[in-house]
């Protein structure tokens, strides 16, 4: 016998000293967490609380507990397996026509699986993995921007961290019909194998997952848009030229090209002065000896700006790394 509960809308179950929470969070939407701390934090590393408040359907048996939101529907159950050692709950989730999106890896047996598994770190952290069936038909598209030229990531390995020229973002689309996000801050890995899927962060708190169902590619979008975020329109003067290379080697040859493009009448929108202007690597400050009055160079740059009026300015901004923004001109 299992124990299984209703708790505020969602469906929590227990067992082995860990706690499962699953949440309905927006339309046709689901969060999965989990923690071997004993109780599920609301805390979140990308997960807005939703627009819309859903109304998910649960279903409590002996054996099996059910929770349906829209689309979307979590089925939490014993695995069917040849053996029962360690046999433990498993969550599979379908879409509205009882297609499995996705499926929880394996529990127990001789090799002690675990598809959710915990290490317990210093500090009330955890390393943890979680692993689900690989779908040898599946394509899975997203993840941020790696340097790989593989657009469908089946077969891929990737680390989720942030480094320069690499931008991890954990969320794909599938083309089951499904996008998933891994709501973990943590430096990672994620494997798209062709005999299992696994995410793994190297220190967090809980194991949380956000998964919504949608018939287009679109959909599926609008709805991780929805509970992450939406960017604000860009500025204006952001969606025009922007000057800009590794290295202006001083203030003069930044003139000199900013004067050439106001000889050419060629309007530029941003002039960036790259990070080599430091005087050392995260100095945040103009070096003296290549840059020693920036304030008539920003003065010129502005007056270069101001000169077409009707026209498109020459330089409308300067974005410079000593105050890590973009100071419209």
């Amino acid at each position: 016998m299992y124990y299984f509960e209703e708790q505020n809308g969602s469906l929590l179950f227990r067992e082995n000293g860990e706690t499962v929470m699953i949440t309905p969070w927006g339309p046709d939407s689901l969060r999965v967490r989990a923690t071997m701390s004993g109780q599920i934090s609301d805390e979140s590393d990308a997960l807005l609380e939703p627009e819309v408040k859903a109304e998910a359907s649960i279903v409590i048996s002996e054996e099996e507990a059910v929770i349906t939101n829209g689309k979307i529907k979590a089925v939490v159950a014993p695995q069917t397996c040849i053996n029962t050692w360690e046999a433990k709950l498993r969550i599979t989730i379908y879409d509205a026509e009882g297609n499995i999106l996705l499926q929880e890896g394996p529990n127990g047996g001789a090799l002690v699986l675990r598809a959710r598994h915990f290490k317990t770190l210093p500090g009330g952290l955890f390393s943890l993995k979680a692993t689900f069936v690989a779908n040898p038909n599946e394509k899975i598209y997203g993840m941020g921007q790696y340097q790989q030229k593989q657009m469908d990531l089946k077969g891929c390995t990737l680390e989720l961290a942030q480094r320069n020229s690499q931008a991890s973002i954990p969320f794909y689309v599938s083309s089951l019909g499904y996008g998933f996000l891994w709501n973990n801050a943590a430096v990672g890995e994620v494997n798209f194998s062709t005999n299992k899927t696994q995410w793994s962060s190297m220190a967090a708190k809980q194991l949380d997952y956000w998964i919504t169902a949608g018939d287009t590619p679109a959909e599926i979008m609008a709805a991780y848009a929805n509970v992450t975020g939406k960017a604000p329109m860009m500025p204006e003067y952001g969606l025009g030229f922007w000057q800009c290379k590794l290295r202006y080697y001083n203030q003069q040859q930044v003139l000199d090209i900013a004067r050439e493009y106001h000889k050419r009448n060629i309007p530029v929108d941003v002039f960036v002065i790259d990070y080599y202007h430091w005087p050392r690597c995260g100095g945040w400050r103009f070096d003296p000896e290549f840059f020693p009055d920036p304030e008539p160079m920003v003065k010129e740059l502005k007056e270069m700006g101001e000169y077409y009026g009707a026209a498109e300015p020459p330089v409308r901004s300067i974005q410079s790394q000593c105050s890590g923004g973009t100071e419209p001109l």
